[in-house]
């Protein structure tokens, strides 16, 4: 790699110290040697830039590496990324039901907590019961407002990422175009009493997605999650960013039209969620007499061997899997991963049986079908990693140092 033009922010040619930093955090340069190699800057200079970040408290000295030369001599010493001068937090909504967390900067989970939490109360109110458990997290792991850099939020419904808000949001009523960023960071300020940070919104599933693909397939560029809770969506990471679309609709598979009557809490008629969702094996249990009404009795109802359940969701899966052919086959994803809800044996048995069936062999041949390793927290950590990403790339690393009078 040689100096990236422009990357200081200052109108400078020169890696600045946020490309110094990004070096050392992907681990291609974590030298001063490596470094000076990578950049084609003067130790001198190199030293300069390094200077800030230690100032920071962004970096530190590790361990001494290997020697270098065949000659010996004093061992290199390593830099790192030092997490422990901050922390981040993270929520991940669902339609009935919250979860929340502090995380270290590189996605440690220090503290958490879920409960009932219900969209369809409004921003208002379901943001400052979140501003309240994010106080009640940080007294817990011993850490102050002030030490919190940012905070992320998981929403069950499309995002305009520019801003921050929801776009029509099917199972979001009273949500459209609200300002989630100014009103969950009042709502920190007012339960910690510390100063406001910066808020980042997305997708609940291409959150998930973010979470899972950088944790266990970081070497797959083009990986596909599927979420199947109350509704049906999909986050897509390509190339180790989220694919979001034009303005934060990619994904939405939901729904897309499927033949059939259903009525659909979009107002639409036969889309994919209304007919093979959670909610919707939930409406046609409690049809039959099965006590259910949302996307989570179904999964405790799979979980305890439901014989009807998971017929259900067999089924769902198959209808789910139909449309996943298009989906396959326009992306080609190395991954493509089952989780909400529905995401057990037999859902993913039903995908697997139309989706193999339907995708061309060429589409599915270096593909793997995947249930989620994360469970309930890659909401949470995919959260986390999108604020410390966007704090933390060159450009912002740069203002915020400036910031900093660093």
């Amino acid at each position: 790699m040689t100096g990236r033009p422009g990357r200081t922010g200052k109108g400078g040619n020169q890696a600045g110290a946020g490309d110094l930093l990004e070096l050392v955090r992907s681990g291609r340069a974590v030298t001063r040697g490596a470094l000076q190699q990578a950049t084609g800057l003067s130790r001198a200079t190199v030293g300069q830039r390094l200077d800030r970040l230690f100032r920071a408290g962004w970096l530190r000295e590790g361990a001494g590496g290997p020697v270098g030369s065949p000659l010996g001599g004093r061992p290199s010493i390593t830099l790192e990324f030092d997490d422990s001068h901050a922390v981040v937090l993270a929520a991940d909504l669902d339609t009935r039901h919250a979860r929340a967390a502090v995380l270290s900067l590189t996605g440690e989970i220090l503290a958490e907590h879920g409960g009932t939490l219900v969209v369809e109360d409004g921003p208002e109110a379901v943001l400052g019961e979140l501003g309240r458990w994010f106080a009640e997290l940080l007294a817990k792991t011993g850490h102050r407002g002030g030490e919190v850099c940012g905070i992320g939020l998981a929403v069950p419904g499309p995002v305009d990422s520019e801003t921050g808000r929801v776009v029509q949001p099917p199972i979001m009523p009273g949500w459209d175009g609200y300002d989630i960023r100014g009103r969950l960071s009042r709502a920190f300020t007012e339960h910690t009493g510390a100063p406001a940070v910066p808020v980042l919104v997305d997708n609940d599933a291409n959150l998930m997605a973010y979470g899972e693909q950088r944790t266990g397939h970081p070497d797959c560029t083009a990986f596909v999650l599927v979420k199947v809770s109350t509704g049906i969506g999909a986050g897509v990471v390509v190339d180790g960013s989220i694919y979001r679309g034009v303005d934060g609709g990619a994904g939405d598979i939901g729904h897309i039209r499927v033949g059939a009557d259903a009525l659909c809490r979009c107002g639409s008629y036969g889309c994919l969620a209304a007919v093979a969702s959670g909610g919707a094996v939930a409406r046609r249990l409690a049809a039959s007499g099965v006590p259910a009404a949302s996307g989570s009795d179904v999964r405790d109802l799979l979980a305890a061997g439901h014989p009807e359940a998971a017929a259900l969701a067999r089924e769902a899966g198959r209808t789910v899997g139909d449309v996943l052919a298009t989906v396959v086959t326009l992306l080609n994803p190395g991954v493509l991963m089952i989780a909400g809800d529905l995401a057990g044996t037999p859902f993913l048995t039903g995908v697997r049986e139309l989706l193999y069936q339907r995708a061309l062999p060429r589409s599915t041949a270096h593909l793997d079908v995947v249930t989620s390793r994360l469970g309930d927290r890659a909401g949470l950590v995919g959260a986390g990693a999108l604020v410390v990403e966007h704090l933390y790339a060159p450009d912002r690393a740069e203002e915020r140092l400036s910031e900093m009078g660093v």
